[in-house]
């Protein structure tokens, strides 16, 4: 009879095996491996400067320990307006800007012609690729109130005054959405497509036997096998409820619209690089850390629960 220890000595063997079986692939993971150790581990000794008062003297290990100190200033300042800010982005986004990958993947599929199929799959994947700041300065320009051609055509066409986009507060969150989906609608829609081409395609034949159109297959068959695909995705994007994108919030920031935009991620990065404020930025951004690995935890029962897909 086998105890324990032989099926623990066996599992063991069986593992060394696979790894030289596969070694070359995992020569290739290597440098992954390193990057995240070295960037992602190593420094998580950081977050001690959340409970202590840091001085750059001193170093981390020997400035002075403060407790929650820096927590309760945080709590007690600028937590409400930045979580408000915050959430009105991250929320806005997933509300607007998560289906439209799902439906161009949808539209996408649907298209018989290979060579505009091709043209639509380039023309909406290239602006992922283009840098923020490049975005960003392109946007700015086409929506300039002097002689940007939008507010150019708004004048000339309707006769109306000229029109400050990017400074606007309550024009930052349609423009936050517009800008975000035309960037990154297009990269997002490859995993969905690429779900969509691994439906069975036998679904769709007995589909069209029994007289079924465009849309009822849609809905009935490749909404449906999407889902799982959906959730995985969601739950994804959950934990960046509270941690919207710094690069486009960041660039798209005025002093005009700053009350709306300043979300925890930019207040972090001046309170820290900015005010010098190490401690009070590290505290920020543990807390926001915490926050997201609860939220995603917590979703993420909730949809094994309820739906038997998961992230673990």
């Amino acid at each position: 009879m086998k105890t324990e220890k032989d099926v623990r000595r066996k599992n063991m063997a069986l593992t060394w095996k696979k790894v030289k079986r596969y070694k070359w692939l995992y020569v290739i993971l290597l440098p992954v491996i390193i990057h995240t150790i070295v960037f992602r581990y190593s420094t998580q000794y950081g977050i001690l400067m959340a409970f202590k008062d840091y001085r750059f003297s001193k170093g981390i290990l020997g400035s002075p320990w403060v407790g929650f100190k820096y927590f309760k200033m945080y709590f007690g300042s600028e937590f409400g307006r930045l979580m408000l800010n915050t959430l009105r982005m991250t929320v806005s986004s997933l509300i607007f800007g998560f289906p439209l990958p799902i439906l161009l993947a949808i539209l996408i599929n649907e298209v018989r012609s290979s060579k505009y199929r091709k043209f639509v799959q380039t023309a909406t994947y290239l602006p992922h690729f283009v840098s923020w700041v490049v975005v960003i300065s392109i946007f700015s320009k086409i929506l300039s109130p002097h002689d940007g051609i939008v507010n150019e055509l708004l004048v000339k066409m309707f006769g109306i005054e000229p029109i400050y986009f990017m400074g606007e507060k309550k024009l930052f969150i349609p423009m936050y959405l517009i800008i975000g989906a035309w960037k990154d609608m297009g990269y997002s829609s490859i995993l969905f497509l690429a779900a969509i081409m691994g439906i069975d395609q036998e679904l769709y034949e007995a589909a069209d036997i029994d007289g079924a159109g465009k849309l009822r297959k849609i809905w009935s068959i490749t909404i449906p096998c999407l889902v799982p695909t959906i959730i995985i995705k969601f739950l994804m994007g959950v934990g960046g409820i509270v941690n919207v994108g710094f690069d486009i919030v960041y660039l798209m920031q005025t002093p005009t619209n700053l009350e709306v935009s300043e979300a925890i991620n930019t207040y972090t990065l001046k309170q820290g690089l900015q005010a010098g404020n190490y401690s009070y930025a590290t505290a920020i951004g543990f807390f926001q850390s915490v926050l997201s690995f609860a939220l995603v935890y917590i979703f993420n029962r909730i949809s094994r629960h309820f739906t038997e897909t998961s992230l673990w």
